[in-house]
């Protein structure tokens, strides 16, 4: 836990699946910390402060210093807070599962969602094909209840993505991307994470998500019209 001489601050958005992977690091641990809200059409002084590269959530801070960028504050979460460890102990698995997380953010979340809010046709058939290759190779690696074995790990964190925003992006557009009879193991998965307890506190509310998505969907494609 947290003590009360440590300052835990987490500046982020309630509609961003990489926010949410701190969130749930954070919960899985039992820290306590201060959500600091942030406007992203308004960026404010304190997150253009600690995040000057990027400009973008999440924003972790312990004791005023801060780190950006998702799978890299769930490593320094770990290794700062032991319990309830999210990376394997051996260095040849916590590389693994380094590797699995970075491959969800450059193969699975882009094309996923461009599948989705792309205009034209042909780059959305590319971006549903590399999304869907992408899953199916993620199907082949699930080998136990979720990818850290009996307990979440970050591959599953990283992985949130799928469980929550691609069922959402699906509803929105109609796309079929991730369905339980193209990928079975993973669809299966999926439910169990979102069931967890945990995970089930830590998830943003859908309705307001899917109401923003939905309108940003409608207004890309009616302006094409």
């Amino acid at each position: 836990m947290a003590t009360n001489q440590e300052e835990v601050k987490l500046l982020g958005a309630l509609g961003s699946p990489f926010v949410c992977r701190v969130t749930l690091a954070l919960k899985l641990k039992g820290i306590e910390y201060e959500f600091v809200k942030e406007d992203l059409k308004n960026k404010s002084e304190l997150l253009l402060k600690y995040n000057p590269v990027y400009k973008q959530v999440p924003v972790f801070v312990h004791n005023h210093k801060p780190i950006s960028e998702s799978l890299v504050i769930l490593e320094y979460i770990d290794e700062t807070w032991k319990q309830n460890p999210i990376l394997p102990s051996d260095p040849y698995k916590r590389a693994l599962a380094r590797f699995w997380a970075k491959f969800i953010d450059d193969k699975v979340m882009g094309p996923s969602f461009k599948s989705a809010f792309t205009i034209d046709e042909k780059e959305r058939e590319k971006n549903i094909e590399e999304s869907s290759e992408a899953l199916r190779v993620l199907e082949n690696e699930l080998k136990d209840k979720f990818f850290g074995g009996e307990e979440i790990d970050i591959v599953d964190i990283a992985a949130v993505f799928i469980a929550f925003w691609i069922p959402l992006i699906q509803d929105i557009s109609g796309l079929q991307l991730f369905t339980a009879e193209k990928f079975p193991k993973l669809y299966q998965w999926s439910q169990e994470f979102l069931n967890h307890p945990v995970v089930k506190k830590s998830l943003p509310p859908r309705e307001p998500l899917f109401a923003i998505f939905k309108g940003r969907y409608e207004s890309l494609f009616n302006a094409s019209k």
